[in-house]
């Protein structure tokens, strides 16, 4: 497996585009991580991309639950049989449960504030990555995808965002989860029996034990796919902006304003791009026509700021999305919702779905009223992200017109040397 390219300079990488995984450091909120811990431990770990804690957590929470019967001691207690949570207890699993749950709550919140001083440390040493890496096995490359499409995928059956942003060992473990459990919950049968309006014989075959994981786990599949697209999406645009100002700003390009003599035959071509393939695409296409590269000036903007967007495309600065309390209050809504759903007409679940969009919905109204984000100032159109400037002969100006075109532009425009006034 290849390894970023040695540099005894750089002590940080920010990022390490893997054979079957993209691994990055960007800022994240510590409570987010111990929350989800919360939840189910091992999962704040998952987050964090420590795999090999997460999982060993994973599993202990799965076996120890299991073992002393917590999530039906659980169920019992929320429905007001407490004789009946104290009988079903197992003594000699639940001491062995306490200190390594508490243990894993407190290691989610400090690993996340270790990692989020590396993280400030590795973009201040601004190291080079490899952005594609190819091998027999497979290949693995950054790429923007939209957070919410890769969201749905897991929402319709976890651990399919994760494969489709190139997790592989997250999905795979995900995936085999969440078949163990809803197939050991009853949960394929529990689904079809619901919509057949059999509530009592769903309340019936459904096992409380298992079934009072799937919020947990459906929830986090959602939001670490959701979160780590977006977190994919920055890191695509940082390397993209690096190799611009690496190999498309030359110290000796013709700017329009140098040229006060209004001679020769040079014109330019101005263009807008979002930060994508599409636009090395069209640099590459032009050079291939004949546009040499010193006359292709390709300029990264800077943003003003970090502020969010309402469904974010990026994350703010302080590593909190608008999104973390809508899902884990879904998740939360929707477990406690399911717990009652054992007792109510319904069944728990359509109480559960009734959970989830009542948690979500809260926790994104709370997070519009305290961001204060949602104004006027958000209804601005997007700023654009790269200004493309290109000095070419005026018999290559509509090839170079078309192309940028091609490549899904967001603005082309021509500008003539000779006149003075096409600049003002």
């Amino acid at each position: 497996m290849d390894r970023p390219e040695s540099n005894s300079s750089v002590r940080r990488y920010i990022a390490y585009i893997g054979t079957l995984s993209t691994t990055q450091l960007h800022l994240r909120s510590p409570l987010v991580s111990a929350a989800w811990t919360v939840f189910f431990p091992g999962l704040g770990h998952i987050l964090l991309s420590k795999y090999t804690r997460g999982y060993l957590l994973f599993v202990w929470e799965l076996l120890v639950n299991y073992n002393a019967n917590i999530n039906l001691s659980i169920l019992y207690s929320f429905t007001g049989k407490f004789q009946m949570a104290k009988d079903v207890l197992d003594i000699n699993w639940v001491l062995l449960y306490i200190p390594t749950y508490i243990f894993s709550i407190w290691d989610a919140y400090r690993t996340t504030v270790d990692l989020n001083h590396q993280y400030k440390l590795a973009s201040r040493e601004d190291a080079e990555i490899k952005m594609f890496n190819i091998s027999q096995l497979e290949v693995n490359y950054l790429d923007k995808r939209k957070p919410w499409n890769v969201a749905m995928w897991s929402g319709l059956m976890p651990g399919l965002g994760q494969l489709l942003i190139h997790r592989v060992p997250g999905a795979l473990f995900v995936i085999l989860s969440s078949i163990l459990i809803a197939i050991q919950s009853k949960l394929m049968p529990a689904i079809h029996y619901t919509f057949l309006g059999q509530f009592d014989y769903v309340k019936s075959i459904l096992n409380p034990q298992w079934f009072l994981s799937i919020p947990s786990i459906y929830f986090f599949a959602i939001f670490d796919a959701y979160e780590n697209s977006v977190a994919n999406n920055k890191l695509f645009d940082w390397e993209q902006t690096k190799f611009l100002k690496k190999h498309y700003e030359p110290k000796n390009f013709n700017m329009p304003f140098r040229k006060t003599d209004g001679g020769g035959e040079g014109m330019y071509i101005v263009s807008t791009f979002d930060h994508s393939n599409y636009l090395e695409l069209a640099i590459t296409e032009m050079q291939m026509k004949g546009i040499a590269k010193e006359n292709i000036l390709g300029v990264s903007m800077d943003k003003r700021g970090e502020d969010r967007q309402l469904f974010d495309t990026l994350q703010s600065s302080d590593g909190l999305s608008m999104l973390d309390l809508p899902f884990l209050l879904g998740a939360l809504f929707c477990l406690f919702a399911s717990i009652y759903g054992f007792i109510l007409t319904w069944g728990p679940i359509i109480w559960g779905i009734i959970g989830l969009f009542v948690g979500f919905s809260l926790g994104l109204i709370i997070k519009l009223i305290t961001t204060k984000k949602y104004d006027n100032r958000q209804k601005k159109s997007k700023a654009t992200e790269v200004v493309l400037i290109i000095e070419c002969k005026e018999t290559q100006t509509e090839m170079v017109k078309d192309l940028l075109w091609e490549h899904h532009a967001l603005g082309v425009r021509k500008l003539n040397l000779e006149s003075k006034e096409a600049l003002s």
